[in-house]
C-alpha cells in the first residue's frame, strides 16, 4: 500500500512578485509622472541626475524619421502600428534581415543578451557568483558548442547569409552605445558590474533554438520522476500514476493520414512492426521500492537579492548577485500542463469558404513575452528578395517561427515525442563501463568568468558517443543514480550511478534552415519539404493554404529503440542493446492532408493510434483532454450552425470548461457532510456549469477540492524529491529497498520548487483519478487523521475530507463569506522580468514587474492558464500568444501577444497587450500593403 503519511505543515503556496504598477499607462503625462515617482524612490536626490527621465527614455527606440545604417544596399521602411508592432519593407533578403536585427535590438536587446548568456552558460559574467551553478549545468549541456557546429557544418549558405545580415543589424544598433543607452537594466547593473554588451554573432541566434528545445524536450522529467518514485512506491503503484492513454475516448491527431511505405510494410507484416512493436508502453524493468499494489487495485501496465534597505542606490542594488533562481525554470517550466493548442478547419465548414487556422502555444509566463510580432516584406518578391511573411518570432532570431505568408499559414504545438533518454552509467576511476569494458570519458575544461569574483574551471565528462554526464552538476540526478532500478546483472551500485543524457538537440541539425524554408513555402509540397528540416524540437505542424487545403505533418529527429528499451525510465548505459538503434525516416513519419472530417486538432495528444503505427513515438503523451474538448466544440458548431467564423475560433480558444469537474462534481454533490459551513460551500457546485470564469465562486471551491483530493490521495505519499519545498510530513522510514516495515517514522520536507512539484493536477492526474474511481476501496483513497480532520478509508471518505479541507483553506485565503469568493482571486498572473525582476532588489522588482491579473481558465482547459496543484493556485503557464488566420482574407486575421512589442519597462508597449489578452480579445493583423499603411502610426526609414 502507499506509505502512510501524516501532514505536519500546510502546503507552500505559489507566490508571485510583489504587485507592481499597472501594465497599461495611459497618456504621456501620466507616464512621466510615474517615472518621476519611481526614479525618486530608486535613486534619491544623490542619484537623481543619473536616473533622470532622459536617461530612462534614452533607450527607447527611434520610430520616426531616418537613420543611416552602413551595410544596407537600399532604403528600408519600418512601419509600426499603434501597438508598436513593426512591419519591415526591403528590396533584398539581406537588407530585410539586417533591418530585422536592428529593429529587434531596438526593442529587446537586453532580453536578447540575457538569452545568449543563458544558452552559452555565461550568466555569471552578467550577474555574478549566484549563477555559477546554472552556468556549470549549461556548459555541460554545451548548447552554444552544438550551435556553432550547426553553423559551421549543417546550415545552408543562404541561411548563413541571413544570420550574418541579422547580426550586422544588431551590431549596427549597438555601435556607439553604452549599457545605459540600451536599457534600464544595464543602467542598474552598472552600479555593481562593469559589464558591457558584446557584438552579436550568428551563432547567438542559432543557440536560442536549443533553449526552446530544452523547454519542449519531451518526457525527461517523467523519467526522473518515475525513478525517484521507486523509493516509496512499487511497480504497480507507479503504473497507477501513469495510466494508458485513453485512445477510445480522446482521439489522436492523425486519424485518416498516411505513413507512406511504413504503413504498407506494417500492415503486410500483420501489424507487428518493422523495428519494434507499435505503441510499446509499460514500466519494463521497474523493480524495487515498496512491494505490492494498493489494496483493491488490479491495475494496468502504464508507461512507464534581496537588497538591504539603505540610503543610497548602491546599497539598494547590492543584491544583484542573487538574480535568477534556476535556469531550467527560467528557460521554461516543464510539466504536464505545458503544451499548446492548434487546429485548422477546412473551407467547407467555415463562413468564408476558406480554411481558418488557430494557434496558442502554452509556455511559462515571462516579461517580455517570449514572442515578438512582426512582418517581413519584400517590396517585390523575386529571386533577389524572396519573403513576404508575418507572424511571431523570437527576439534574437531572424525569420518568422509561426504565422503566414501570402499563400500558406501554419501553427505549432509540441509533439511530446520522446527524444531524450537518461542513461545510468557505472563510473570507475578510469571511465565508465560499456559491454564489459571500461571506456575513458571524453573531457573538456570550461572556464566560467564571474562578475565581481574569481573565475571557476570545471571539467565536463562525456561518453564516447557524446552524452554529457549531467549528474556531475545536478543533485536531483544524483538521487536518480542512487535509486533507479536495475536488474541483478547490473554492476555494483556502490554510491550510485552517474546519469548521462542522450538528446537529439545535442547533435548538430538544420532547424534554422527550416525556419526560412517554411517562411517562403508556397504550397503543401513546399511546406512538407521545409518541415523535414525542422529536426529539433519535434513539433506538430498544422497547415492551411489559400487554395483551400489543410494538413498536418510531424517532423523531427525521432529515435528508434530496441525492444529492450521503451524510453520510459533511465536505461542501463553499460549495455549496448539499450542504445538508440537509429532514427525514423522522414517519409515514415505520420501526416494528414485534407481529411474527410474537415478539421485537424493538435493539443499534445497522441499523434497516432498505437495499433496503427510501428514505431514508439513516446509513452508519455498529454492525455488528450484539451484536444478532445476542441474536437467536441468544432463538431458542435458544425452540427448546430454548419459554418464556423473567425470569432468562433477565438471563442474556442477561451473555453474554460473543466473536464475533471464534469467527472467529479456529481459525485461530490452526493457526499453527506455534517458541518453547515462545508455544506454551504458544497452548494456552490449545485447548478454550476463547470466553466472556470474568474468571478466564479464555484470554480474557486472546486479547484480547491481537486487540489486537496490530489494532496491527500497522492501528494502525501510521494517521496520528498517530488513534493513542494517546505511541505513536511511524518513518513515511514526507508532503506535501499523501500519503506521499512515498522512503526517508526521520520520527518521529511519537500525539495522541489512549487511550480515543478507533483501532483501537478494536469490531465494525467485526471486519468489517474478517473481510473481509480472504479476502485473506491483502493489504498490510494486512504489517508490518516490529521488534527481534528477525520481519517479516510475509502474514496467517499477522502472526498469528504477534501471538501472539508478546501472549505477551511479558502476561508483562510478568501474569507469566511463564500459570497466573496472568486476563482480569479486565487488564480492570478504576475508577470516578472526574467532577470532583475525575479530575484533582484525589491525596488527593481517593483519597477520591472507587472500584475496581478485575475484570470479565467485553468489546468488542462482549452484556455490553459495552468497552475500547479501541489504548489498553489497562481498561474504558472499561459497561452503565450493567440492567433486566428483567415485564409480567405488575410487582413481579417487576428492576433495578440502576452505582453507587448517592447522590452523597455516604461515604454507604452511594455505590457499594452496584456489586459486585452487576459480578456480574450484579439488585435487586427494587417498584412497587405494597403492594410499595413492604414494601421501605421510611425514610420522609420533606414538608409544605406
Amino acid at each position: 500500500m502507499p506509505p502512510n503519511t501524516t501532514a505536519t505543515t500546510g502546503d507552500t503556496a505559489t507566490t508571485g512578485a510583489a504587485p507592481a504598477k499597472s501594465g497599461r499607462k495611459k497618456g504621456r503625462k501620466a507616464r512621466l509622472i510615474v517615472l518621476v515617482l519611481v526614479l525618486a524612490i530608486i535613486g534619491g536626490i544623490a542619484y537623481g541626475a543619473y536616473w533622470s527621465i532622459s536617461t530612462v527614455r534614452a533607450s527607447f527606440p527611434q520610430t520616426k524619421g531616418s537613420i543611416t545604417l552602413q551595410g544596407l544596399s537600399g532604403p528600408v521602411d519600418v512601419k509600426r502600428d499603434g501597438n508598436g508592432i513593426p512591419q519591415i519593407y526591403a528590396s533584398s533578403d539581406e537588407d530585410l534581415f539586417m533591418a530585422q536585427g536592428y529593429v529587434q535590438a531596438q526593442d529587446r536587446f537586453y532580453e536578447m543578451d540575457v538569452r545568449r548568456h543563458m544558452t552559452s552558460g555565461r550568466l555569471s559574467e552578467m550577474f555574478g557568483k549566484s549563477q555559477v551553478k546554472n552556468d556549470e549545468f549549461l556548459r555541460t549541456l554545451g548548447w552554444d558548442r552544438i550551435a556553432k557546429q550547426e553553423y559551421d557544418t549543417k546550415l545552408s549558405a543562404s541561411t548563413k547569409k541571413y544570420l550574418q545580415a541579422y547580426a550586422k543589424g544588431v551590431n549596427a544598433y549597438l555601435q556607439g552605445k553604452d549599457g545605459k543607452d540600451i536599457s534600464l537594466e544595464y543602467a542598474a547593473l552598472g552600479f555593481t558590474n562593469d559589464y558591457k554588451p558584446e557584438k552579436w554573432t550568428p551563432v547567438d541566434s542559432v543557440s536560442w533554438l536549443k533553449a526552446m528545445a530544452w523547454d519542449l524536450r519531451g518526457n525527461m522529467q517523467d523519467e526522473i520522476d518515475r525513478a525517484l518514485m521507486t523509493s516509496r512506491l512499487g511497480p504497480q503503484q507507479i503504473a497507477d500514476l501513469y495510466p494508458e492513454y485513453p485512445y477510445s475516448r480522446n482521439k489522436p491527431i492523425v486519424q485518416e493520414g498516411q505513413y507512406d511505405e511504413v504503413t504498407r510494410s506494417f500492415q503486410q507484416s500483420g501489424g507487428t512492426g518493422s523495428s519494434q512493436s507499435a505503441g510499446t508502453t509499460g514500466t519494463t524493468g521497474t523493480t524495487g521500492g515498496a512491494t505490492g499494489a494498493p489494496g483493491g487495485t488490479t491495475g494496468t501496465t502504464g508507461s512507464s537579492a534581496s537588497a538591504t534597505t539603505g540610503s543610497s542606490l548602491t546599497s539598494q542594488l547590492a543584491g544583484l548577485y542573487n538574480v535568477l533562481d534556476d535556469v531550467p525554470t527560467a528557460v521554461g517550466v516543464n510539466g504536464q500542463g505545458i503544451g499548446s493548442n492548434s487546429w485548422v478547419v477546412a473551407g467547407k465548414y467555415t463562413i468564408t469558404g476558406k480554411p481558418l487556422l488557430a494557434n496558442d502555444p502554452h509556455l511559462s509566463a515571462s516579461l517580455p513575452s517570449v514572442w515578438y510580432q512582426m512582418g517581413l516584406h519584400c517590396r517585390s518578391v523575386s529571386s533577389k528578395c524572396r519573403y513576404d511573411v508575418t507572424g511571431y518570432t523570437f527576439a534574437g532570431m531572424p525569420g518568422v517561427i509561426i504565422g503566414h505568408n501570402a499563400n500558406i499559414a501554419w501553427g505549432m504545438t509540441n509533439s511530446g515525442v520522446d527524444v531524450t533518454d537518461l542513461y545510468l552509467e557505472k563510473v570507475t576511476a578510469n571511465g565508465y563501463q560499456y559491454d564489459g569494458k571500461v571506456r575513458p570519458f571524453r573531457t573538456r575544461q570550461e572556464t566560467i568568468k564571474v562578475a565581481g569574483g574569481s573565475a571557476k574551471t570545471i571539467v565536463v565528462r562525456q561518453t564516447q558517443d557524446g552524452m554529457p554526464l549531467l549528474s556531475d552538476r545536478d543533485d536531483e540526478l544524483v538521487q536518480v543514480g542512487k535509486r533507479a532500478t536495475v536488474n541483478t546483472a547490473a554492476p555494483d551500485r556502490g554510491d550510485g550511478y552517474g546519469i548521462a543524457l542522450r538528446w537529439t538537440a545535442l547533435d548538430p541539425g538544420t532547424s534554422m534552415d527550416a525556419v526560412f524554408a517554411i517562411d517562403r513555402a508556397a504550397d503543401w509540397s513546399d511546406f512538407r519539404q521545409a518541415a523535414a528540416l525542422f529536426d529539433v524540437p519535434s513539433q506538430n505542424l498544422v497547415y492551411a493554404d489559400t487554395d483551400n487545403n489543410i494538413g498536418y505533418t510531424l517532423p523531427g529527429k525521432i529515435p528508434t529503440r530496441s525492444s529492450a528499451d521503451d524510453g520510459s525510465i533511465p536505461a542501463p548505459g553499460w549495455d549496448s542493446k539499450y542504445r538508440w538503434t537509429g532514427f525514423i525516416k522522414q517519409k515514415e513519419l505520420p501526416y494528414e492532408y485534407n481529411p474527410q472530417r474537415g478539421y485537424i486538432v493538435t493539443a499534445n495528444q497522441a499523434v497516432v493510434d498505437k495499433d496503427k503505427y510501428p514505431y514508439t513515438l513516446t509513452s508519455d503523451w498529454g492525455y488528450g483532454t484539451r484536444s478532445q474538448r476542441i474536437t467536441d466544440l468544432i463538431e458542435s458548431k458544425i452540427k448546430d450552425h454548419g459554418k464556423i467564423s473567425t470569432d468562433d475560433m477565438r471563442q474556442m480558444q477561451l473555453d474554460n470548461s473543466s473536464e475533471i469537474a464534469k467527472l467529479l462534481v456529481p459525485k461530490l454533490l452526493k457526499i453527506n457532510l455534517k458541518d453547515k459551513d462545508v455544506r454551504d460551500a458544497q452548494k456552490l457546485l449545485e447548478g454550476w456549469d463547470y466553466t472556470q470564469e474568474s468571478d466564479s465562486a464555484a470554480a474557486a471551491y472546486f479547484n480547491s477540492v481537486w487540489r486537496n483530493i490530489l494532496k491527500l490521495a497522492f501528494g502525501n505519499k510521494l517521496p520528498k524529491e517530488l513534493r513542494v519545498k517546505g511541505q513536511c510530513l511524518w513518513v515511514d522510514k526507508i532503506d535501499s529497498t523501500g519503506p521499512v516495515d515498522d512503526d517508526s517514522k521520520v520527518r521529511e520536507c519537500g525539495e522541489r520548487d512549487a511550480d515543478q512539484a507533483q501532483p501537478d493536477g494536469g490531465d494525467r492526474w485526471f486519468e489517474v483519478v478517473r481510473t481509480l474511481m472504479e476502485k473506491p476501496n483502493s489504498d490510494w483513497w486512504k489517508t490518516p487523521k490529521s488534527g481534528t480532520r477525520p481519517a479516510a478509508n475509502n474514496m467517499d471518505e477522502l472526498f469528504a475530507r477534501a471538501m472539508i479541507d478546501a472549505r477551511w483553506e479558502l476561508t483562510a485565503k478568501l474569507g469566511k463569506d463564500i459570497d466573496t469568493w472568486s476563482w480569479g482571486r486565487l488564480h492570478r498572473l504576475f508577470l516578472k522580468n526574467q532577470t532583475l525582476g525575479t530575484d533582484g532588489p525589491k525596488v527593481l522588482q517593483y519597477v520591472l514587474n507587472r500584475g496581478p491579473w485575475k484570470l479565467s481558465g485553468g489546468e488542462a482547459t482549452v484556455n490553459a492558464t495552468g497552475w500547479n496543484a501541489a504548489g498553489g493556485y497562481g498561474v504558472v503557464w499561459v497561452p503565450s500568444m493567440r492567433m486566428v488566420v483567415n485564409l480567405a482574407d488575410l487582413d481579417k486575421s487576428k492576433w495578440i501577444n502576452l505582453t507587448g512589442a517592447s522590452g523597455h519597462a516604461f515604454s507604452a508597449h511594455y505590457t499594452d497587450q496584456t489586459s486585452l489578452w487576459a480578456k480574450g480579445e484579439l488585435l487586427p493583423w494587417s498584412f497587405s500593403d494597403k492594410a499595413v499603411d492604414q494601421s501605421t502610426s510611425d514610420t522609420l526609414v533606414l538608409k544605406p
